[in-house]
């Protein structure tokens, strides 16, 4: 299989619950400058010759790409970064500073080679951080790896020094080794399992479990009722008010919601944006890419009598392959109403 699959030629990628994502989008750029960062970290891990200190920056590499996981997939808890890796970089700081004076003025970097590197990493850290807060604002972000991101770049900094400290003999004491949870085999492991794809469940398998589930090929007025209500739950949680609608797959609305102080417009786009994914059998958002001048579907906004959309917010929910109805919700930008969408298609399965 060839390295180049030729699917980003046009300027777009994929996350794992969105296609025809731009390359220009807020968490692509985030999930590019932690690549970064854990680039940055290879480097002085190859200046090292400590294997405790190796093994550390290892640990933090690999939480790195579960947090990248984690911007992928936002929704799936096995990727949310626990307070303990944030509680390990807390001790190895308190254990370096330990064992040396930190200047407490402004540092100019380039004391030694080793730790300038890892002033780089520090630096690109704080960006990566500073991309995490702008993704939190519009998506939503994992609390946990906000917390990691603000501790990894205080450890990063507090390793220079020690670095430094260490070049010029000013190390007083020696600090006892830290047992390291996961070695490079589970490294490896974890990497595999991240990439590992679901096996496909038949179409009569998923007809027989809807039929015993009662669905019967469509969602019920029951099941959006809860669908509803859990993301007006993450709508509060993200600061925003959203009107959320739900149709069945032949694109007749089965319930809408209102929350307070929603926008009177955003009735009719939540309506017109669940009917539009059961109608294009895609999300509003992949719609929207196909439609511009030029793409497949240009045009197709002006038809239907205007019921179709072509803005973000829009997602077909499915069990499988198959699609049982269709979900709408408007209040924020297209990208904010995508999210949301995203996330009640993510949580159908609990809902049900």
């Amino acid at each position: 299989m060839n390295i180049y699959t030729k699917g980003g030629d046009k300027g777009t990628t994929s996350l794992v619950h969105t296609k025809n994502v731009s390359k220009s989008d807020d968490r692509i750029q985030l999930v590019g400058t932690i690549d970064e960062l854990t680039s940055h970290i290879g480097l002085v891990k190859s200046m090292l010759k400590d294997p405790d200190t190796i093994q550390n920056l290892e640990k933090i590499q690999s939480t790195l790409i579960t947090l990248m996981a984690g911007i992928a997939d936002p929704y799936k808890r096995d990727y949310r970064i626990d307070d303990e890796e944030t509680s390990f970089l807390e001790s190895e700081i308190d254990r370096m500073e330990a064992l040396f004076d930190r200047p407490k003025k402004f540092i100019l970097p380039g004391a030694c080679r080793l730790s300038a590197q890892i002033d780089v990493a520090r630096t690109v850290a704080r960006r990566s951080e500073r991309a995490l807060a702008v993704v939190s604002v519009k998506f939503g972000a994992d609390n946990g790896a906000k917390k990691y991101m603000n501790r990894l770049a205080d450890y990063l900094y507090v390793l220079a020094r020690y670095m430094d400290a260490r070049e010029t003999g000013q190390i007083i004491g020696c600090g006892s080794k830290r047992a390291v949870s996961g070695d490079t085999e589970n490294l490896k492991n974890e990497r595999d399992a991240m990439e590992k794809q679901e096996m496909p469940v038949s179409e009569a398998v998923i007809q027989e479990v809807l039929k015993r589930m009662g669905i019967q090929g469509r969602i019920t007025l029951d099941s959006a009722k809860r669908l509803i209500e859990a993301i007006e739950q993450e709508a509060q949680r993200r600061g925003k008010k959203a009107v959320i609608a739900v149709c069945g797959p032949d694109g007749n609305p089965i319930a809408v919601h209102v929350m307070d102080g929603a926008f009177l417009v955003s009735f009719d786009a939540a309506v017109k944006k669940a009917y539009t994914s059961v109608a294009v059998k895609m999300t509003t958002m992949e719609l929207s890419a196909l439609a511009q001048p030029g793409g497949t579907f240009y045009g197709l906004d002006k038809m239907d009598n205007g019921k179709i959309v072509i803005f973000g917010g829009g997602v077909p929910l499915k069990v499988g392959d198959t699609i049982i109805g269709g979900l709408g919700v408007s209040g924020g930008t297209g990208e904010e109403d995508h999210s949301l969408a995203e996330y009640g298609q993510s949580i159908l399965n609990q809902i049900l």
